[in-house]
């Protein structure tokens, strides 16, 4: 597991969230656990701070659970999607944290295991939830979703321009026979699109793959909930570091970021009073990118997009997650 297994900028999310954690007693929260190799990184560079992890796949728990053990008590994994995290740290007794890290996407677990649907570069069971024991699978939405409803996830999810070509030819298809396995939906993608379509951009059935784990899963609308949620869990001092695989995650993370950072007064204030001062500061300029050795090491870095921000406020009643759910709706 560790040798396939390598964490994408992982020195530099150490590096970012190193000036909370080397304090005694410092909690860290690890919202998307995997594998555990961000995690194991934490808790060997931190050996005074406590982790909480959490991560919906409850195979990625048994595995990582396996990976940590030697860390004993230091480790609590918990089985929680992570927009669920104030709730985790409610019933840990935990009022405050020192580190958030999310590190978004699939984990290199669930795309290496072929029977769980995620690679479009293997024949496998269209499933790719995360939790395989709740909700819809990817099958089934191909198969029971109105055709207008596929066009706007395509779109919306994978920045699909040719999602009217491969929703017509979807209905098409699963009005024969429902869809099953994902070298069919692939297969059929390539038949759909033009050939000018399939010559840019990779292999493509990235997009439609990507919009229907998305849709699956529910990670956009998790996400809204979840970032703004670990800002305000965070002490004052406590810093956040995020990772994200495509625009719309680092869209989202960015807004929560800026929302955060910015100043709440109203116009022409010659003193700006505490209560509107930001509650954040940006820790990166703009979204940091992997190296170019990272990502000859470890392909999978390669769309990786890193923002990280320390909470530098704290306020009664804090309001943090209203201001930030208030940018990411705009």
């Amino acid at each position: 597991m560790n040798k396939r297994h390598v964490p994408v900028m992982l020195q530099r999310c150490l590096d970012l969230l190193a000036p909370a954690l080397s304090r005694p007693g410092a909690v860290v929260v690890d919202c998307t656990l995997g594998l555990g190799g961000h995690s194991e990184a934490l808790l060997t560079a931190f050996p005074d701070c406590r982790l909480v992890a959490l991560d919906r796949d409850k195979e990625a728990l048994r595995l990582s659970g396996e990976r940590l053990a030697p860390f004993g008590d230091r480790a609590t994994l918990v089985h929680a999607v992570y927009d669920e995290l104030p709730e985790v740290l409610d019933r840990l007794g935990i009022a405050k944290v020192q580190g958030v890290l999310f590190d978004l996407g699939v984990s290199s677990m669930q795309l290496d295991e072929a029977d769980r649907g995620f690679a479009y570069a293997q024949d496998a069971p269209l499933d790719m939830r995360m939790d395989q024991t709740t909700g819809m699978s990817a099958a089934e939405v191909l198969n029971t979703y109105p055709p207008g409803e596929l066009v706007r996830i395509l779109r919306q999810y994978g920045e699909e321009k040719q999602a009217k070509r491969i929703v017509s030819a979807i209905v098409r298809e699963r009005d024969k026979e429902p869809f099953s396995n994902s070298a069919r939906l692939v297969e059929l993608i390539r038949d759909a699109l033009p050939q000018a379509a399939k010559r840019t951009g990779g292999n493509p059935a990235k997009r439609t793959f990507q919009a229907l784990r998305i849709e699956v899963n529910g990670e956009l609308s998790v996400l809204e909930r979840a970032i703004p949620a670990a800002v305000k869990a965070l002490a004052v001092g406590g810093r956040i570091a995020v990772l994200s695989y495509h625009s719309l995650e680092d869209r989202l993370v960015k807004q929560v970021f800026a929302a955060g950072a910015a100043t709440t007064a109203p116009a022409g204030l010659p003193v700006v009073p505490e209560r509107y001062q930001p509650r954040l500061k940006l820790l990166t300029r703009g979204a940091e990118l992997p190296t170019e050795e990272e990502v000859a090491e470890n392909r999978r870095a390669a769309p990786a997009r890193l923002r990280g921000a320390q909470r530098i406020r704290e306020e009664p009643g804090d309001d943090t997650a209203d201001a930030a759910n208030g940018a990411s709706a705009g």
